[in-house]
């Protein structure tokens, strides 16, 4: 214990960056701080007072405010979700393992020495245990259920009654893991401003990855994790913080809270930043469809059956495609850059004007997208707002003979993609990495965008305008 202590002393003065320091605490730390918890009876509360003291130095390490909850740190579930692991969550996953290897030990003397497993009062390695399984007999007799929007049964689990060896260990392990969580995910609900992203529907869940920490700017990681937990330096926060003597918005008089400042105050919407913010996204989304349509008139449909001589090495054939974009070969596409969009006058007469349009003229087919780059709490909103607003149109153009597909998609400010444009780009046929690189694309433009809004929120417009590009 007094080697990590000074192992961990040594870190904090080392002439490091903050993110090399926060990879040695997960890598090498961490596992090295387990070793002596196992082996000598440590409560829990000295365990959670050491998470406390790591935690304020990961904040430090990545710029991050002391505001910020632990639970953001090492959560799990977390729409945005960071590679960092609790000691308190590791300590009571190893002490358990400890219990049940001591209670289900093959020796007849181990198995019945009664050797306990002390960790103070708070929490008891061997009532975590029972809890364990009882939630893992309690699924058996549940059955299969549904999980998000998959069928039941579309994600197999191994139940607990047919498990044996370490597979059942892994089991109980992973149900502590999830007792945890649970507690981690009732904290935040409970934080009004913090625990905002809780009540985020439809939103798909981005994780930070080390490969992503090495690939990207710190601040921009710091900027991200801020904006998502709602901890910049906005002036509504800096009142309550007693920093500033107003909450009002640098632009206008209304608040200044976060939101205001991204996606609601009247004069940057005047100005243009919300517009081009959006065309920013829907530059990168026409960009990742242009290349499927593209990557679609090149393809060629294999044979359905192929014979193969005796002792003869087949060939490996590229899967069939499916999709929208397979049907035709004669795809158009059309982006409301630079130009106002029409639809055009074949297909009807309209004033409104969607963001994407592709047209196939040999199948009269007509697929219109409307992007929306809103607050995250208000996707669910947005999207059907835009599909009421282009119902009308729809029905006219399939009254004039054409196939007509309407799906509003909506990209987060804060760069968190909708399940809206995960439905998009699977019906247009982008699946696998072409479907992923398409939604990091997206998001990533809008997170870019939002950083450089950010950067330039007390700035006039026109004078950030000459330095747009290079974002």
């Amino acid at each position: 214990m007094a080697q990590s202590v000074e192992t961990d002393i040594k870190i904090c003065s080392a002439p490091i960056l903050g993110l090399f320091k926060a990879w040695i605490y997960q890598h090498s730390i961490l596992p090295r701080i387990l070793w002596p918890l196992l082996v000598y009876a440590v409560p829990i509360t000295t365990v959670e007072a050491m998470e406390r003291k790591i935690s304020s130095h990961l904040r430090r390490w990545l710029g991050l405010p002391r505001s910020l909850s632990s639970a953001a740190l090492y959560g799990s579930s977390n729409t945005l979700k960071l590679p960092f692991s609790g000691l308190t969550e590791e300590f009571m996953v190893t002490r358990t393992r400890e219990a049940l290897q001591y209670r289900e030990s093959r020796d007849e003397k181990v198995a019945s020495a009664g050797i306990q497993v002390r960790t103070g009062r708070k929490w008891r390695a061997v009532e975590a245990l029972e809890v364990a399984e009882s939630r893992l007999r309690q699924k058996v007799l549940v059955g299969s259920i549904a999980s998000g929007r998959a069928g039941i049964g579309y994600f197999p689990s191994t139940r607990v009654d047919k498990a044996q060896g370490k597979q059942r260990q892994h089991l109980i392990q992973q149900e502590v893991r999830a007792g945890v969580e649970e507690e981690r995910a009732s904290r935040m609900v409970g934080m009004g401003q913090q625990g905002a992203w809780t009540k985020w529907e439809n939103v798909l869940q981005r994780k930070i990855t080390w490969p992503n920490i090495w690939r990207a700017d710190s601040l921009n990681i710091r900027l991200l994790v801020q904006a998502v937990y709602d901890v910049l330096p906005s002036p509504s926060n800096l009142h309550v913080w007693g920093k500033a003597e107003t909450p009002s918005c640098l632009q206008c008089p209304g608040g200044g809270s976060l939101e205001h400042l991204l996606s609601s105050c009247p004069k940057a919407l005047g100005e243009g930043r919300y517009r081009w913010r959006h065309d920013q996204v829907l530059k990168a989304v026409a960009e990742s469809i242009a290349k499927a349509i593209t990557t679609t008139k090149n393809y060629s449909k294999p044979q359905s059956i192929r014979f193969h001589r005796a002792g003869e090495k087949p060939t490996i054939q590229a899967r069939a495609r499916s999709g929208l974009l397979t049907i035709a070969t004669d795809w158009q596409l059309e982006v409301d850059l630079g130009k106002q969009l029409k639809i055009p006058a074949r297909i009807t007469t309209t004033r409104l004007r969607p963001d994407m349009i592709i047209v196939s003229d040999s199948t009269k087919q007509l697929i219109i997208l409307e992007l929306t780059v809103p607050w995250e709490e208000r996707m669910e909103e947005a999207n059907e707002r835009k599909r009421a607003k282009y119902q009308e149109l729809v029905e006219e153009c399939r009254s004039q003979g054409w196939r007509t597909y309407c799906e509003p998609l909506e990209v987060g400010c804060r760069g968190f993609a909708g399940r809206s444009l995960c439905k998009v780009l699977t019906m247009l046929g982008l699946t696998g990495e072409a479907k992923r690189k398409a939604i990091r694309s997206a998001t990533e433009a809008a997170e870019r965008a939002t950083r450089w809004l950010w950067i330039k929120r007390a700035d006039p417009w026109k004078n950030a305008a000459g330095t747009q590009a290079g974002v």
